[in-house]
């Protein structure tokens, strides 16, 4: 695959037959056949190319190259369609790793797939849970599927790392895709069927015009993101730090040329984002008798506070703390954790930068 070697963002559902270790071969037999039909039918509508499946003995890992909502749909089918079997169901919205096992097949690693896993194993017989971060993108895309999730609360796994999940409940909603919704915005001018079919290189027509919409955010919020990571102007050292709103870091080199300098495109679309930034500062005051942590981290980090998980930077800009000391702890799956203790004072803020190496 092309894409072999590759850090990529996507979702991963992670599934198992409760207790089947416990069984006899016999019977594992029988439940490991029923498992594979339900999945198998499950992902009927899911291209080859869109999924990759590895089995692991007791249940599978699903990681989904397309929509998030694949992930959602599949985990759905199993759950209704497996009725007789015990199973359990994990989705994360997470980077993984593609790479080639010992006997050279397709294989995924890291962060995405063992947060799957971990989500899967607090969920209960017949349960599917997902990861705050799936949450966050899935519920944005319509109505219909904010209604589908119900919080259920911080669960610590054995490595003393807390995760918000969310159980699916309902059945599958009348408007199955993000897409159908958006040819019906545009009054019959475009039928549904030309969103759901594929594009340019074989690829959907949704996922491009998901990954446009996309790209803009993370142009946007990296303009941002570096605004923070550099050095302030020397007439604003002495002036309390401003919050921001902020998305993902945009991809190396966009806003420069061959040679490392910034561009002149490069330069307008800052000044532009950085005018928008402004106006969002200044409509999010500092509450009253609260300090604030305004956090840059570059490429991506997970965000602990005094222990407690609270979310991923950059697409969590700031904290609203109380006054006094704090411990903030950042993680990379792909690097050493950087541990911080900071002191935060009422009415002020306190610039976190990290950059993984």
């Amino acid at each position: 695959m092309e894409s072999s070697g590759r850090t990529l963002v996507c979702s991963v559902l992670f599934l198992d037959i409760v207790e089947y270790s416990k069984k006899p071969v016999s019977e594992q037999l029988q439940l490991k056949q029923e498992f594979n039909r339900a999945l198998t039918k499950a992902l009927e509508q899911v291209p080859a190319r869109d999924r990759i499946i590895l089995d692991t003995g007791d249940g599978a890992a699903v990681t989904f190259m397309g929509d998030p909502e694949d992930a959602l749909f599949a985990a759905m089918a199993v759950r209704d369609d497996a009725s007789g079997l015990a199973v359990r169901l994990g989705v994360n919205l997470g980077p993984v790793r593609l790479v080639k096992d010992l006997n050279s097949q397709m294989n995924i690693i890291g962060d995405g797939i063992n947060v799957a896993q971990r989500v899967m194993s607090f969920a209960a017989p017949g349960q599917l849970l997902v990861s705050r971060s799936f949450y966050e993108v899935v519920s944005c895309l319509s109505r219909d599927y904010a209604n589908l999730f119900h919080h259920e609360g911080a669960r610590t796994d054995k490595h003393v790392r807390e995760h918000d999940v969310y159980s699916v409940v309902g059945g599958t909603p009348a408007g199955r895709r993000f897409a159908d919704t958006v040819a019906q915005t545009l009054d019959g001018e475009v039928p549904a069927s030309w969103l759901a079919r594929n594009g340019p290189l074989g690829v959907r027509r949704s996922a491009l015009l998901a990954a446009g919409v996309v790209f803009l955010v993370i142009v946007a919020g990296g303009v941002g993101a570096r605004a923070l990571l550099e050095p302030p102007a020397p007439e604003a050292r002495g002036a309390t730090l401003k919050p921001s709103t902020g998305l993902e870091l945009p991809p190396a080199g966009m806003l420069q040329d061959q040679k490392g300098q910034e561009n002149a495109p490069g330069r307008k679309l800052a000044a532009r984002v950085d005018k928008k930034f402004e106006r969002i500062e200044k409509e999010t005051p500092i509450p009253a008798g609260m300090g604030r942590l305004e956090l840059a981290v570059a490429p991506w980090g997970e965000v602990l506070l005094d222990g407690k998980r609270r979310g991923v930077s950059p697409t969590l800009r700031f904290l609203d703390v109380a006054p006094g000391a704090h411990t903030i702890e950042i993680r990379n799956s792909t690097f050493p954790a950087h541990v911080e203790r900071i002191q935060v004072k009422a009415g002020e803020a306190v610039r976190v930068r990290h950059r993984f190496r």
